[in-house]
């Protein structure tokens, strides 16, 4: 892929997270997960064909991301919320990828994908790459490593071709993850020995933010787990997923942070997508004014994490 094609980045993706982080002073990422159960009543379709759900969906995403960008550094599409849809779902994620840019936002598309050899370097020259590098055009995209080093480096290299970046399951929000990642191996739960990896990965390709390109998910909800990785993975930048709905608040995340204020960016999606449900934003704006309800919620989760975490450092715009 050309480099100097008009519109592709020049500058790493962990820096151009780092600098959009500054720049908003909030490091939050709102997650794209667009139930349609959820939608407010003007948006809701009468016809259940997925012609019209994934117009729905769309134009729902669209009207988020205006309300957002000025708010915060990055947006996370869930693509099963699109895949379930067939072809126009997905057809609908590429256009909500193509607006959240539009709009200056960072688009992580959080897909999980892998597998082995030729089909994790398709998987990535699909996904990865903005600015024409790529089909999907994503800055960034979650990664499983469950099948191990030599699955994860097509999409290093790519990742790196492209000034994109990933971010790799590392200690996931949900409580099932225990099942698996707590299990211990040579004296080491396995999220460790993950950790560790994603470490020497970003090591290996460290911008002049002091962060490399292959970051790390990690729970709110396992407070004590997401500050001891943080001393074990200085180079890694965090997607912290779980706060609000899922039960992760400001306190919870704090250790994710380095003493700049960076280092992590924490994911809210249903408590800020659907705030219009739920008290007091229910009380206050409703399901009319549903935009203004996710604004709202979308500045007290900044206000939160500002006030109680090292994010209160960053420089206000």
């Amino acid at each position: 892929m050309d480099k100097s094609k008009e519109g592709y980045p020049v500058e790493a993706f962990a820096d151009r997270l780092a600098e959009a982080v500054r720049r908003t002073a909030a490091p939050v990422v709102v997650g794209l997960d667009p139930r349609l159960e959820g939608l407010p009543p003007s948006l809701t379709p009468k016809d259940p064909s997925p012609a019209a759900a994934t117009l729905a969906v769309e134009r729902f995403c669209r009207e988020v991301i205006d309300v957002v960008a000025r708010h915060v550094p990055a947006v996370k599409p869930q693509a099963a919320f699109f895949e379930q849809w067939g072809p126009a779902g997905m057809q609908a994620l590429a256009h909500v990828i193509a607006y959240a840019q539009q709009k200056g936002l960072l688009v992580i598309v959080d897909g999980k994908r892998n597998d082995i050899g030729s089909t994790a370097a398709a998987y990535a020259d699909g996904w990865l790459g903005p600015g024409g590098a790529s089909p999907w055009g994503a800055d960034a995209l979650t990664v499983n490593p469950y099948l191990g080093d030599d699955a994860v480096r097509p999409f290093i290299q790519t990742a790196q071709a492209r000034q994109a970046g990933l971010f790799v399951l590392v200690k996931t929000s949900n409580p099932g993850s225990r099942q698996f990642q707590d299990l211990v191996a040579e004296g080491r739960p396995l999220y460790e020995h993950v950790g560790r990896w994603v470490e020497s990965w970003a090591e290996q390709t460290l911008a002049s933010c002091g962060y490399g390109l292959v970051g790390a998910v990690v729970g709110a909800t396992h407070p004590t787990q997401l500050a001891e990785l943080r001393t074990l993975m200085v180079h890694t930048w965090f997607l912290v997923p779980g706060y609000g709905a899922q039960g992760g608040g400001a306190r919870d995340v704090a250790g994710a942070f380095d003493d700049r204020g960076l280092g992590a960016v924490i994911v809210s999606a249903r408590a800020i997508l659907f705030a219009y449900q739920s008290s007091p934003y229910r009380e206050r704006f409703g399901p009319d004014r549903w935009q203004e309800a996710v604004a709202a919620a979308t500045c007290d989760m900044i206000a939160q994490l500002r006030a109680e975490t090292p994010a209160g450092r960053l420089t206000l715009p």
